[in-house]
């Protein structure tokens, strides 16, 4: 897997005294509460790739489905979304996350996480966080991933089903929360400790 941005390792260390944590997953994986969490708990920025997807549906009044298929003809789309993740990721470093992210980071990431559970786990999630009917969620979630996954091998090269260059990979869907954050935390202090951060009790 090689990652969209050509920075280098040098480049990297030279933008921000923060190191570049990168969450990603599909929907309903758990990524963004242990992004946030992460986030809150270091005292790092937090950016996240899907709200910069949701609000130019929004600005352009679609919904993510029409975009989603609407990206899969006008590459621009993408390029300008991960464009942007990668701006503030090198700006600002932090917790930055998304389906995606980490293919687009991945030759600027300090860490890659990659969190998964089964897709029935997942719209079962996304149902009854957003109150929705399950044909309804499975319907869009298989959509947009099948959009998502045709438009990385079309504009990167890229095949998101690749593992490999992560550097943990978790399945959320048997074990809870707390326990999967504590996989996280362990496997971030390193990084932390690298960038002389604190390390919170």
């Amino acid at each position: 897997m090689s990652g969209v941005s050509s920075e280098s390792t040098e480049e990297k260390y030279n933008r921000t005294g923060r190191p570049i944590i990168v969450i990603s997953g599909p929907p309903g994986s758990g990524k963004t509460t242990y992004a946030k969490r992460l986030a809150s708990e270091f005292s790092l920025p937090y950016h996240s790739a899907g709200q910069i997807f949701r609000s130019l549906a929004s600005e352009r009044g679609l919904s993510l489905i029409e975009l989603s298929r609407l990206a899969e003809k006008d590459p621009s789309i993408d390029v300008l979304i991960d464009s942007t993740t990668i701006r503030k990721a090198l700006e600002e470093g932090g917790v930055i996350e998304g389906h995606l992210t980490a293919f687009v980071l991945a030759d600027v990431a300090d860490l890659s996480i990659y969190i998964n559970a089964p897709i029935s786990t997942r719209i079962q999630r996304i149902a009854s966080r957003e109150a929705r009917e399950l044909h309804e969620v499975a319907k869009e979630t298989v959509s947009r991933e099948e959009s998502q996954y045709k438009r990385f091998i079309d504009i990167y090269g890229v095949d998101t089903n690749i593992l490999e260059k992560f550097d943990l990979v978790i399945n959320t869907d048997k074990i809870g929360v707390d326990e999967a954050y504590e996989i996280i935390r362990v496997a971030v202090q390193p990084v932390i400790r690298k960038f002389k951060l604190g390390i919170p009790e």
